[in-house]
């Protein structure tokens, strides 16, 4: 009889734990079922989002944006929106776009997060290791 209380209290007391394990396992199909209605209403529009925090930071956020890899070419789905699949940055800020460098780089940078930190370790020399060099 102990036994049976043990696995009756371990299972919550009402032995249902199969159904717990069922409803979580539903709870988390719907929540993935609504992560790629919202990847696909973000994906319908003209341009995706240019600020950071218009995009998802719930479930969708592991939503691939333009579907699986192999699904289609990149300049034939909606990843297009984010720009040419052939724009190459170099070192010197020069941009080329199939290989011809473009007039104005300008018009191809991004623009930076505002939430990015500004003191990163190893820039400008300094490793940030604490220590005196």
């Amino acid at each position: 009889m102990a036994d049976e209380e043990r696995t009756e209290q371990q299972d919550g007391g009402d032995g249902g734990g199969e159904h717990d394990a069922a409803s979580r396992a539903k709870e988390k199909a719907e929540a993935w079922d609504s992560a790629r209605e919202k990847v696909a209403k973000l994906e319908e529009q003209d341009e995706p989002p240019k600020d950071l925090k218009d995009w998802p930071d719930d479930e969708a956020k592991y939503i691939t944006y333009g579907g699986g890899e192999g699904d289609h070419g990149y300049d034939e789905g909606v990843e297009k929106k984010l720009g040419p699949s052939s724009l190459e940055r170099h070192e010197d800020g020069s941009v080329t776009i199939e290989g011809e460098k473009v007039d104005n780089p300008e018009d191809y940078k991004a623009d930076e997060p505002a939430d990015v930190a500004t003191d990163v370790p190893g820039k400008d020399g300094d490793d940030d290791d604490g220590k005196d060099d």
